[in-house]
């Protein structure tokens, strides 16, 4: 019984913290009221890994890891989607990539353009980006063993992810979520982005549900 009631305590702590790290703009039904599609584009990756790696070695794998992290964004959106979750469609992230690279775009130069230039290039309503910052190569896997001393020590934090939507004809913020990387959070990428999306699920605004909810 104590073991039901600490998980009902937890799983209740875990939502309120998601709840106070989700931003919604108070203009967004209006801005976005003529969104059809959204761009997912490659995380900023800032990696601050223990073992010495060169330089460009430490570039090559941040790459990776934004890449990563849009590539499981387009998995979480694609499964949700073909349940009609959603009131948009999302872009195929080879066309995304593709087009930016036609334009001379790719992830080194990607934080120089802004999102109206990117929503563009990339003929879509808005953009989802973001930023990582991490001490792991989360895409290769983490460490799940559960131990409270991790916790006391600071072995059990391994970064930190920020997933925004801007809106392409004003390039105003629409939506932010950001979460700490623990060992509870998932043992790679897509574990990740699944559990965290599902925690912001119903703060996600462009949710079918959510926006039932509001008009009633």
């Amino acid at each position: 019984m104590k073991r039901i009631f600490f998980l009902l305590v937890l799983v209740s702590v875990v939502k309120v913290s998601a709840q106070k790290n989700i931003y919604e703009n108070r203009r967004f039904d209006e801005l976005t009221a003529n969104h059809e599609v959204l761009a997912i584009v490659p995380f900023i990756t800032n990696l601050d890994l223990e073992q010495e790696v060169p330089p460009m070695e430490l570039k090559e794998l941040a790459e990776k890891e934004g890449y990563a992290v849009q590539n499981a964004l387009e998995t979480y959106f694609s499964q949700r989607k073909k349940r009609k979750k959603f009131n948009v469609d999302f872009q195929n992230i080879e066309d995304t990539n593709a087009m930016l690279g036609q334009n001379g775009i790719d992830y080194n130069n990607l934080d120089i353009y802004t999102t109206k230039q990117l929503c563009e290039i990339l003929k879509v309503d808005g953009i989802i980006s973001g930023n990582l910052s991490l001490n792991i190569l989360l895409s290769k896997g983490v460490p799940t063993e559960f131990s409270f001393l991790d916790y006391f020590s600071g072995n059990a934090n391994y970064g930190r992810i920020g997933v925004k939507v801007s809106d392409g004809e004003t390039g105003k913020l629409l939506w932010k979520y950001e979460k700490a990387i623990t060992k509870k959070t998932g043992k790679n990428t897509t574990e990740l982005i699944d559990r965290m999306m599902k925690l912001a699920s119903r703060k996600f605004p462009y949710d079918k549900e959510k926006k039932r909810k509001k008009k009633s």
